[in-house]
């Protein structure tokens, strides 16, 4: 029997009702909304078409926008200046740096400076630590998508194993800590790691993120396993994942498709982030 197919655009778009209806309370209580300030450095179109969907989502929810675009001869101190003002801005719920910024640039150095409490993108490296602790913050959007997509068709997650299928600080890493903390028994795996077919096909759970299209075939999936695909690739057939999907599919129990898997759901995330820093300011602001 073929995997069941788990469509991200259709639980990213619950989970946008739900943000929608949050803002809606937030305003009715604070008299405005929470706002996103995306910053934009310099005209890169792909970057430029990332902001505007985020910006278009922000909009269809509620969310205010506050959008700033810095040009591409920006000095370092001028972007780390508009990060600086997002930070003390009490209209600014969520602060999100568009990365890659320009060469000259050191983008990680710009991003730890946004305030752990706007860090919608989960990205800081004092969000980093608390999601290392375990301790509230804000999470990256793509692995809490990935989450959210377990949950949304139920998969156990306590006790079950987990492998993930890459190690970057954007995806692999806190996916991995996610599934821990939710009580999984996690490998990571990497381009090192010795006989990859035979240690994926232990998953129950089995998440690949390295952006190598077509990585993961039906040997690496344990018959029944829920295959998350994070990876893309741009080829002239259109975007591909890192799995295999036709191969894989009369082989796992759930899968997501590349496209309308996983992706849809990272601006999704960063909408519910922006709610939850709106609150996490809220209950820390004194009392009037």
């Amino acid at each position: 029997m073929p995997a069941r197919i788990i469509d991200g655009r259709a639980v990213a778009a619950r989970v946008r009702e739900r943000v929608a209806a949050d803002v809606a309370a937030l305003r009715e209580s604070l008299g405005s909304p929470p706002g996103l300030a995306t910053i934009l450095v310099g005209d890169d179109p792909a970057s430029a078409v990332y902001v505007a969907n985020k910006r278009r989502a922000c909009a269809e929810v509620g969310i205010a926008d506050l959008h700033r675009h810095l040009a591409a001869d920006s000095r370092q101190e001028e972007v780390a200046a508009a990060i600086a003002e997002c930070n003390a801005d009490p209209g600014v719920s969520g602060i999100l740096l568009q990365l890659p910024v320009p060469p000259g640039l050191d983008g990680a150095a710009l991003t730890a400076q946004i305030a752990p409490e706007k860090d919608v993108d989960g990205l800081t490296p004092v969000s980093a630590g608390r999601l290392l602790k375990g301790t509230p913050g804000l999470r990256p959007c793509t692995p809490l998508g990935v989450i959210e997509l377990l949950d949304s068709e139920s998969v156990p997650l306590e006790g079950a194993e987990a492998v993930v299928v890459g190690r970057s600080d954007l995806v692999g890493k806190p996916v991995a800590l996610l599934l821990l903390h939710r009580h999984a028994t996690v490998t990571i795996c990497h381009s090192r790691t010795r006989e990859l077919a035979a240690v994926c096909a232990r998953a129950d759970v089995l998440i690949a993120a390295v952006g190598v299209r077509g990585l993961i075939g039906p040997e690496h999936v344990k018959p029944g396993a829920a295959v998350i695909d994070v990876g893309i690739s741009r080829t002239a057939e259109g975007l591909r994942g890192d799995v295999d999907f036709d191969a894989v599919l009369d082989r796992a129990g759930l899968i997501t498709p590349v496209p309308g898997g996983v992706g849809p759901m990272t601006i999704a995330m960063l909408l519910r982030n922006t709610v939850a820093a709106a609150r996490l300011q809220l209950a820390a602001a004194p009392a009037r």
